[in-house]
């Protein structure tokens, strides 16, 4: 009996010409390949619409979503609303520049962040705090899309910016457009779990001219020429200016190569979480204490990054269940600890269990199971055998328990 791991990168022999030419052409760091990742990337999310994007390769989604608020002007004093179902980079990016979260519940199905949880969080601020909130980040949670749309109308009638963390969802869909064709701008990850896997790494997109040159600028230390720019250019290379105080946060033509392979296929990838997906929860609807995902709506599209399956029995049953898994060699983790839970967040704002009841009471759910390309009809059969009987002897034994 094979192990079932959580995850395994979707990387194959596909991959290692680009990154082996990377490495044979004495050029690594950000380079042609960047270039070239950016472009394709830009043209992928557009789908021939016409609409310009531009796209700017970066070490990781943190980096993107930090550049992304430095440039529609977050800045000390301002207020960010982030859902707290949700990695802490969405809110530690906020607080790099001096800003402060308003921390918001999630939607009970969803696990998103929506209009009603917004303008909840909002009704007890007073008016002058009100006015200090510049920014919104929905979270699409498993790579399901939040309601643009409405986040959007809801944003430009407050005149605040929407930067959307789309660390799951690529490809997802909202409305009919890629998500990465929304909000002011969005920042991916490719990280190793995710679908398109550069190891670490992310891309975040803009449709506004001014908003991608000021990430360009600060995305390298503030340089108003980028590397590869600077060592082409028919002045002298070694002259540069800096023109603000820039971070470090360029992808290197090495994960570029292979996001360019990888893109190719990232499609296909999707497609195939789909499929492992629609097995789980057709086997799973029918089992008592069992809730399944929501899927997305007839408009929009699911990246099943992640399948977030929840439990009935509260937190000891789900955390039994986990163990019993492991002892059954199968991977799983739980997406997330919500941030209110956490030491830091906790005690910086003052915030409880009770301020979150949904994001509380889906943390003692919660079960993230395996979903990769690389699942293959045995491992995803025993997986569907084995995770309801997983979950009752986590029930029996978390009962019997003192």
């Amino acid at each position: 009996m094979r192990p079932i791991p959580f995850h395994v990168p979707t990387i194959d022999d596909n991959d290692v010409p680009g990154v082996l030419d990377a490495l044979r052409s004495g050029w690594i760091t950000t380079g042609p390949r960047a270039r070239e990742f950016e472009e394709v990337f830009s043209q992928f999310l557009s789908e021939d619409s016409g609409e310009e994007l531009h796209a700017l390769a970066v070490n990781s989604c943190t980096a993107g979503l930090h550049l992304a608020l430095e440039a529609v002007g977050v800045s000390p004093g301002d207020l960010v609303v982030v859902p707290v179902w949700t990695f802490t980079a969405t809110a530690e990016v906020v607080r790099y520049l001096g800003a402060d979260p308003v921390f918001c519940d999630v939607d009970p199905n969803t696990l998103n962040l929506g209009v009603p949880q917004i303008e909840a969080a909002l009704s007890g601020l007073d008016r002058g705090d009100r006015e200090r909130v510049k920014a919104v980040i929905p979270v699409h949670v498993a790579g399901l899309p939040c309601n643009m749309q409405a986040i959007e109308e809801l944003a430009c009638e407050n005149g605040w910016s929407v930067v959307d963390d789309a660390a799951h969802s690529l490809p997802t869909r909202h409305g009919g457009r890629l998500i990465g064709r929304w909000g002011r701008a969005t920042a991916f990850s490719f990280y190793a779990t995710k679908t398109l896997c550069t190891g670490e790494g992310g891309m975040v997109v803009t449709r506004e001219a001014g908003v991608a040159e000021r990430m360009r600028v600060m995305r390298l230390h503030g340089i108003n020429r980028d590397a590869f720019d600077r060592y082409r250019s028919d002045r002298p290379s070694w002259y540069y200016e800096i023109v603000a105080p820039g971070f470090k946060y360029n992808m290197g033509d090495i994960a570029a190569a292979l996001g360019l392979s990888q893109l190719k296929r990232v499609t296909s990838f999707r497609d195939a979480r789909a499929r492992i997906a629609e097995r789980y929860t057709e086997a799973f609807s029918t089992v008592d204490g069992f809730h399944p995902p929501v899927d997305a709506d007839t408009q929009d599209s699911h990246s099943w990054h992640l399948y977030t399956l929840r439990v009935e029995g509260g937190r000891s049953v789900r955390d039994r269940m986990i163990e019993e898994l492991r002892e059954l060699e199968i991977g799983s983790s739980v997406h997330f600890i919500p941030l209110h839970m956490h030491p830091y967040w906790r005690e910086t704002y003052s915030l409880s269990d009770s301020d979150f009841p949904h994001a509380t009471r889906a943390f003692g759910q919660e079960i993230s199971l395996p979903i990769y390309p690389f699942m293959d009809d045995e491992q995803l059969s025993r997986a569907v055998t084995d995770v309801p009987r997983a979950y009752e002897l986590a029930c029996a034994r978390a009962h019997r328990s003192p």
